[in-house]
């Protein structure tokens, strides 16, 4: 099977991969206890009333009409009407989710930039004091808490030495109108993003770390890195342009499971350093029994985990030409 029918192939596994995860979202929140017009209903608040609210909101149709309802909004890019915010849905989390992508995205560049030169380094100098210490600070940074790492991070660059501010997305009363440049391309946003990045990035710092030294130390086993050393290349050289390049694919895979655990479990930094991205919307929804809310967002998470497992799978095999589809 040539690399067009693999794509074909994959391309229909992924539309029928999002309509079970849709359909598992919509029966999941249906039968979730609670009654989503119950934050409506005020005191006096008359039957006749109360039942003109559920008409308007859709919840007195039979469930088949409103699951086709809602996989018809779908595919015209709307996800319903919030029944919190009598808002179009798009418009209330298409902000948090961008807010919560340049946040966890850069971390996760971050992590896996140091991530991997560290792994590199350990698996090059193995059975060294260096290699031993980094596993523990690894492991150590993997197995503490985020928000452990957030509150130590917090205490020590805001509140010690007050180099950063302490939460938020920008300073009080900064302008969040405009488009996407004004909003996020600007030294305050860049300047209160400084620490979330940091905690996640020691969070999510570990996994590619110990993952890079563990394919460094079969690759250093590898012929031709014997051969390089007896061609008197320099050991820097060897090290990254020979030894990391063929140790890093194993990585591609895991990017996009990490992408997606990361975004989707974004909840606890956001909350320790007050950003208001889609991890809070998330929770705040399902707390209100905001069907339409909840489903957009767990529906655009889920989306970067299959979206970034196709990716990746294409992506390992345009890397490495060794790779067959079948």
């Amino acid at each position: 099977m040539g690399l067009q029918e693999y794509v074909v192939r994959r391309l229909l596994q992924l539309v029928f991969t999002f309509w079970v995860f849709v359909s598992i979202l919509f029966v999941l929140f249906r039968a979730a206890p609670g009654d989503p017009t119950s934050m409506f209903v005020t005191q006096g608040m008359s039957p006749e009333a109360r039942e003109e609210m559920i008409s308007r909101l859709g919840l007195d149709e039979p469930l088949y009409v409103q699951y086709f309802d809602y996989f018809g909004q779908l595919l015209t890019g709307e996800f319903g009407t919030s029944f919190r915010y009598n808002e179009p849905v798009w418009d209330i989390i298409v902000v948090k989710f961008w807010n919560t992508v340049l946040l966890m995205g850069t971390a996760l560049v971050v992590a896996y930039v140091i991530g991997i030169t560290f792994g590199a380094l350990l698996g090059w100098y193995r059975d060294s004091k260096f290699e031993r210490g980094g596993i523990i600070v690894a492991l150590m940074a993997r197995s503490s808490p985020e928000f452990w790492t957030g509150i130590l991070v917090l205490s020590v660059f805001s509140f010690w030495l007050g180099l950063f501010p302490s939460g938020g997305m920008r300073t009080i009363g900064a302008t969040t109108s405009g488009g996407f440049m004004t909003r996020y391309v600007n030294w305050d946003f860049a300047y209160h993003m400084v620490l979330p990045v940091i905690a996640g990035a020691i969070y999510y710092m570990a996994t590619p770390t110990l993952l890079m030294r563990n394919t460094m130390l079969d690759v250093l086993k590898a012929d031709f890195i014997e051969i390089k050393k007896a061609e008197g290349l320099p050991e820097h050289q060897i090290l990254f342009n020979h030894a990391v390049r063929n140790s890093v694919l194993p990585l591609v895979t895991v990017i996009a499971l990490v992408s997606g655990k990361a975004i989707g479990g974004s909840l606890i930094i956001e909350t320790v350093f007050n950003w208001p991205g889609m991890g809070r919307e998330m929770v705040q929804s399902i707390n209100y029994n905001d069907y339409p809310v909840a489903m957009g967002t767990f529906f655009l998470m889920g989306s970067v985990v299959i979206i970034m497992n196709f990716v990746a799978d294409l992506a390992y095999g345009i890397l490495d030409p060794r790779v067959q589809y079948d």
